[in-house]
Order: structure tokens, then C-alpha cells, then sequence
């Protein structure tokens, strides 16, 4: 493994939860299957609209989150170094409805193409099992996350006591 690979190693050790259930030597595994990807302040990394051929792991910077909101692009959210962006198209397959936008000067990801992910799955089942709870999680901050700032955005508009309850309904059983 070259001195650029060992240094990414470390990088990623440092910031990936994924790493945590993964052995020094499967997160290298995991590592030969990526490469290293470089964007610019403001590059585009996947398009709304876009099916999902790669995932991404946040080495360096910050990927901005656009939906189009008629002829505005509107920032939603952010993705920051040691976060997974990318795998809700990645895995759904459905067309990309946010733009993902490098933030920093220099932002690094982990690329995860799509042929790599199945060769991963074949030969290394374990990893890519992690690499689906990992995918699982994310999606669960993502939400979390979403869903507390829509909130308070809500309350914010209409006021701490002025939105009607929701009914929910008991589970028979």
C-alpha cells in the first residue's frame, strides 16, 4: 500500500463510524475497492436527476445539499468529513432529487462505484454487510436531522401552540 493509500487509511480510521466493527485489514480491503476523488469549491459531484453509480465517504470538506425549488437552488443541508453521501440513489436506483456540491477548496471523498460494491459483495460479505448498517444509519441522521430543523422552522412560522395535533392511532394487538 503506497504512503498516499496509508495516509487516506488513517484519515478514514479517524472518522468513520463503519470502521468501529471493521478490522484494520478490512477497512484496507474496503479501501482498495474506493478511489480517491478531489473537488473544488463549488464542483458538482452527482446532478439532480442522476441515478446513483457511486457512493461517497466524506474524507475532507463538506458536501452541500441543493433541492430545486422552482428556479432557485435551495441549501437543505450539509454532509461533513467522516458521513456516507450519495446512497439513497445508490441504493434505490431512483433519480437523485438533491444535488450534492463540494463546499470547500479541497474536498475529499472515497469513491465506491457501483461495479466495486458488487465485486465487494461477492468476495467480502462481511464489509459489505457493515457498509449497509453503516448506509442505514446515515439515513437515520439524515432524517433525524431533517425532521428537527423542519420542525423548528414550523414553530418558528406558525408559533409553539398553533399547529393542530396529529391523531395517531393505537396498534391493535
Amino acid at each position: 500500500m503506497g504512503h498516499e493509500r496509508s495516509s487516506n487509511l488513517s484519515e478514514f480510521l479517524s472518522q468513520q463510524y463503519l470502521c468501529e466493527s471493521l478490522t484494520v485489514r478490512e477497512v484496507e480491503t474496503l479501501l482498495e475497492f474506493t478511489d480517491l476523488v478531489t473537488f473544488k469549491q463549488g464542483a458538482i459531484i452527482a446532478d439532480i436527476g442522476e441515478v446513483g453509480e457511486a457512493l461517497y465517504f466524506v474524507v475532507k470538506g463538506e458536501v452541500a445539499l441543493f433541492y430545486k425549488a422552482g428556479k432557485e437552488d435551495v441549501e437543505i443541508g450539509g454532509i461533513g468529513e467522516g458521513e456516507l453521501v450519495g446512497e439513497m440513489s445508490f441504493f434505490d436506483r431512483e433519480p437523485r432529487s438533491v444535488r450534492l456540491v463540494a463546499t470547500d477548496a479541497d474536498t475529499r471523498l472515497l469513491r465506491l462505484s457501483r461495479a466495486m460494491y458488487l465485486r465487494l459483495k461477492v468476495q467480502h460479505p462481511f464489509i459489505a454487510v457493515n457498509l449497509l448498517e453503516h448506509a442505514i444509519i446515515n439515513l437515520d441522521h439524515l432524517f433525524r436531522r431533517v425532521s428537527e430543523e423542519a420542525a423548528t422552522f414550523s414553530r418558528f412560522l406558525f408559533g409553539q401552540k398553533s399547529g393542530k395535533p396529529i391523531p395517531v392511532q393505537k396498534r391493535e394487538g
